[in-house]
């Protein structure tokens, strides 16, 4: 799907890591929670509460999610489950657009 219809959008922008990754918050209407966003090439962890699914939209990235010792790759169109309450490191090799889907 390349849209999501009837949504609330918040406004304000979760801006993270200096601006190297900035997402807005989408409230949908049977109460699920999403992000969309952008992340430009770097290095970063990030930490979860809820479980995470990274939809990849476009770019490249390698994701080396706690408590394992490889990266992998993923590109545009493949996507990676992070757990709740844990963490991942991601290297954004292209700039990568994404939908995190929680929960």
């Amino acid at each position: 799907m390349s849209q999501f219809d009837q949504v609330s959008v918040v406004k304000k922008a979760n801006v993270y890591f200096d601006g190297k990754c900035v997402s807005h918050t989408l409230l949908l209407a049977d109460g699920t929670r999403k992000s969309v966003g952008v992340i430009l090439p770097s290095k970063l962890v990030f930490n979860t509460g809820a479980p995470e699914v990274m939809e990849l939209i476009e770019g490249r990235c390698r994701v080396r999610l706690a408590g394992e010792t490889q990266a992998k790759e993923y590109r545009g169109g493949q996507s990676f489950d992070a757990p709740g309450n844990s963490s991942f490191e991601i290297e954004t090799l292209e700039t990568l657009h994404y939908v995190c889907h929680f929960g």
